[in-house]
């Protein structure tokens, strides 16, 4: 039970959204499949999905290839969008009787029970699915996904609109699915696929452009520094800066400039020194390790242009 994408991709016209796409996801691995804001993700869950078709390229789910036998592959997963669709008018347990309907489940009233207990929808499912807050919306679809007991689950944002008490329940939820099944798992929080993926897949305008462990992840993490600057000016030559020794990345964020650097040594003089070259006045300046965010960021920053 496995999924499995080989060169999957995507066009719009001469644009591509997924390209060349290849990686897998094994049973009983939660896989975090990440990527900023239009890198492909969606697209690339969609195809697996069976809901887009790819231009070019194939897929698998559990040997079912998405072409060939789409039906197949569709019983295999379950699908919680990004946007999770649902019928507002309806009551909680009417919707979930309705999909457990679809998905010709026996014994439709015990299921149903089984996965408001899991998704913690007791004390709201005999609510209309209009007058829920936007948490337990998601932990509606969240029911609807795997109301079937799918071999294969794709959570595009499953935690979004949670607070910190749901987001707990959903995430242990997620992580006790892992156990036995295949999980692919989108999220825009670093921590919380530091948490719960065993890997990640990271693409970026539609190339991958990492698939690791997070174990391999975090010592890329480990062995990287960070220095974070603030100037007095508003506009900084940063050209003078990239050419100190060790220094691989400069970003901008919150009103201070992160100096990513793999070096042993102390850059802190050298920027120091560079800022004095340029009549720059530093007002703040601090060193921090390196985090999921900084290598994403890295991974994913959009290419200067001269």
């Amino acid at each position: 039970m496995s999924v499995k994408v080989d060169h999957l991709s995507k066009f719009y016209g001469s644009q591509a959204a997924v390209n060349q796409l290849s990686f897998e996801a094994k049973p009983g691995e939660i896989l975090g499949f990440l990527g900023p804001n239009g890198a492909g993700k969606t697209t690339t869950m969609k195809m697996i999905c069976c809901y887009t078709p790819p231009s070019s390229g194939s897929a698998e789910v559990n040997g079912f290839d998405i072409i060939k036998s789409p039906l197949q592959v569709r019983k295999q997963i379950g699908y919680l969008p990004e946007h999770n669709p649902l019928y507002e008018e309806m009551f909680i347990k009417e919707y979930l009787q309705f999909v457990a309907s679809i998905h010709k489940i026996e014994n439709k009233a015990a299921r149903i029970a089984d996965v408001i207990h899991m998704t913690g929808l007791e004390k709201e499912q005999n609510k209309i699915i209009g007058t829920l807050s936007k948490g337990y919306r998601q932990r509606v679809g969240l029911a609807q996904a795997i109301i079937h007991d799918p071999q294969v689950l794709i959570l595009d944002e499953p935690t979004s609109g949670l607070d910190m008490n749901q987001l707990i329940d959903i995430r242990n939820l997620i992580k006790s699915l892992g156990k036995e099944k295949t999980v692919i798992f989108s999220s825009h929080i670093m921590q919380e696929v530091q948490a719960l993926c065993d890997r990640v897949v990271i693409i970026n305008n539609g190339d991958l452009v990492a698939n690791e462990s997070i174990e391999k992840l975090s010592k890329r993490v480990a062995g990287s520094q960070v220095i974070k600057v603030g100037f007095d000016e508003n506009q900084v030559n940063l050209d003078p800066f990239r050419k100190i020794a060790g220094i691989d990345d400069i970003v901008f964020e919150n009103g201070l400039y992160h100096f990513s650097y793999q070096n042993d040594e102390d850059i802190r003089k050298h920027i120091f020194k560079t800022a004095v070259a340029q009549n720059y006045t530093i007002i703040e300046m601090k060193q921090d390790k390196a985090n999921f965010e900084d290598i994403f960021r890295k991974l994913t920053k959009k290419p200067e242009h001269a």
